[in-house]
C-alpha cells in the first residue's frame, strides 16, 4: 500500500494576530508555588521523562513551568512541545465551535449535509451534535483499514467510516470514538469550509490565539522541539496484537479493543513520520500554554487577553452536558459536552461546570468558567509498563489549582 501524502498548509490571508510573547523564563504566581512544587517532584530521575504545566486565572497567566527530560540526552525546556494523544480532540471541537459561531455549521444539522458520502447504512439522521458528543455509533477502528500505515491515509479512513454502519447503542448511550473522532471532525470542517484542516487549525485557533503550537502536522522546522515519548504502550509487557485479540474477544472489553487498539498501532505510535500526517484524534502536538490559553477563553466568557475567541452563546452551547448515559466504550459516565468530558473524572471531588480533554499517558486540559481556571499539563512519559492507559497526574494536579482558585 502506498500511504497518502503529507496534507499541506493551504495559503490565504493571515489574520491579525494577537500580541503574546511566551516567556523565556519560568512563571510561578506566590498562590500557586504549592502546584509548582507537586509538579518538579514529578519529574526527579531521567527515566521520570519531563512536561510542562500552565494555568491561567481569570484571562491571565499565573503558571508556566517546565521540568524533566524531553529524551534521554536533552533537557526539557521553554520551547519543548510533545505528542499529546486525544488531548487533540479538544482543539479540534474548538476549530468546529468557531465554524459555528459564524454560521458556516449548524449542530443540529445532518452530518450528511456538508459530507454527502456520511450518510451511508443509516447514518443520514445522524446530526453534528451527536457526533461532537460521541454518539454517531462509529467509535470502531480495530478493522476499519488493514496495516498501521494505512491509518495515515486520511481518504482511506474517512471513506471507510462513511461506508460503515453505525452501532445500535448510540441512540442510547455514547461510545468513545478513541481514534476516529478526530478523522470525523477534521472531515466535516473541511467539507463545510473548503479548506485543509491544517489551514483551519492554524486560522482559527493558533493565529486567534497568537500562539503557533497547535500542531497535527508538526511544520519541519518545529521537529527538533518534539519530546521523544516513552515507554513502548503494550499494556504489561504483552505483545500489542496479543492484547487488542485477547480483549476482542471478551464482552466487557471488547469495545475497548475496537476503539482504540487498532493493528500496529503501539509502533505507529513511536513512528516519527506521524507528524506529517493529519490525525487529530491523537497525533496533536502542543505546548502546555498553548493549550491553557485556548481553554482560558471557555473560563472567561470566551474572552482571553482581551480577545474575544468565543462567542457567550458558543460557550453556552459547547459546556451543556448532552448525555449522562454509562459510555459504552470506556465503561463510565464521561459527561460528554460537544466535543469534551468533564474535568478530573477520575477524582473525588467533581466540578460540574469544568471540562476539556485528557489524552493516553496523562496529557491533557480543562476550563473551569466557575472559578475562571484554565489549565494544561503535557508530558512525554506515559504510564509504566503496568498502567499505559492510565496516569492520575493530571487530575491530581488539576485537583490542586481548583482547590487554590476555589480558596480565593
Amino acid at each position: 500500500m502506498t500511504a497518502a501524502m503529507p496534507r499541506r498548509a493551504s495559503g490565504g490571508t493571515p489574520r491579525r494576530k494577537a500580541e503574546y510573547q511566551p516567556p523565556t523564563t519560568m512563571l510561578v504566581s506566590p498562590r500557586f508555588e504549592a502546584l509548582a512544587t507537586q509538579f518538579f517532584h514529578m519529574f526527579r530521575r531521567t527515566r521520570d521523562g519531563g512536561g510542562a504545566l500552565a494555568v491561567y486565572l481569570h484571562g491571565e497567566p499565573v503558571l508556566d513551568v517546565w521540568a524533566g527530560w524531553a529524551s534521554p540526552i536533552r533537557k526539557w525546556d521553554s520551547d519543548t512541545v510533545t505528542l499529546s494523544f486525544s488531548t487533540g480532540k479538544g482543539v479540534a471541537s474548538t476549530v468546529l465551535h468557531r465554524l459555528a459561531q459564524r454560521g458556516l455549521i449548524d449542530y443540529d444539522k445532518p452530518v450528511a449535509e456538508y459530507w454527502p458520502e456520511f450518510g451511508e447504512a443509516g447514518k443520514e439522521s445522524i446530526t453534528v451534535r451527536e457526533l461532537l458528543s460521541h454518539r454517531a455509533g462509529l467509535h470502531r477502528i480495530r478493522g476499519l483499514v488493514s496495516g498501521r500505515h494505512a491509518l495515515l491515509d486520511h481518504d482511506r479512513v474517512t471513506a471507510a467510516l462513511a461506508a460503515a454502519v453505525p452501532d445500535p447503542r448510540r441512540t442510547k448511550m455514547p461510545g468513545y470514538h478513541a481514534v476516529t473522532y478526530g478523522t470525523l471532525i477534521a472531515e466535516l470542517t473541511e467539507r463545510a469550509t473548503g479548506k485543509s484542516f491544517t489551514e483551519l487549525v492554524r486560522t482559527e485557533v493558533a493565529e486567534p490565539l497568537g500562539i503557533p503550537e497547535f500542531w497535527f502536522q508538526v511544520p519541519e522546522s518545529e521537529k527538533s522541539r518534539i519530546a521523544k515519548v516513552f515507554p513502548h504502550i503494550n499494556p504489561f509487557g504483552v505483545p500489542w496484537g496479543v492484547t487488542s485479540l485477547t480483549l476482542s474477544l471478551v464482552p466487557h472489553l471488547k469495545d475497548i479493543a475496537d476503539a482504540g487498539m487498532p493493528e500496529g498501532f503501539d509502533m505507529l505510535v513511536r513512528d516519527p513520520t506521524i507528524h506529517d500526517y493529519v490525525m487529530p484524534g491523537w497525533n496533536g502536538v502542543f505546548s502546555a500554554r498553548a493549550l491553557a490559553r485556548m481553554y482560558a477563553a471557555f473560563a472567561n466568557d470566551g474572552v482571553v487577553d482581551g480577545i474575544q475567541f468565543l462567542e457567550p452563546e458558543t460557550l453556552e452551547q459547547l459546556g451543556e452536558v448532552q448525555t449522562r448515559a454509562r459510555d459504552y466504550v470506556l465503561g463510565i459516565r464521561m459527561n460528554w459536552r460537544l466535543g469534551y468530558h468533564a474535568a478530573l473524572v477520575a477524582a473525588r471531588t467533581q466540578h460540574s461546570g469544568a471540562f476539556g480533554h485528557y489524552g493516553m499517558g496523562g496529557s491533557g486540559a480543562f476550563a473551569d468558567p466557575e472559578t475562571g481556571l484554565s489549565l494544561a499539563f503535557v508530558t512525554n512519559r506515559l504510564g509504566n509498563a503496568l498502567t499505559p492507559f492510565a496516569d492520575l497526574r493530571l487530575p491530581s494536579l488539576g485537583a490542586k489549582a481548583e482547590s487554590i482558585a476555589h480558596h480565593m
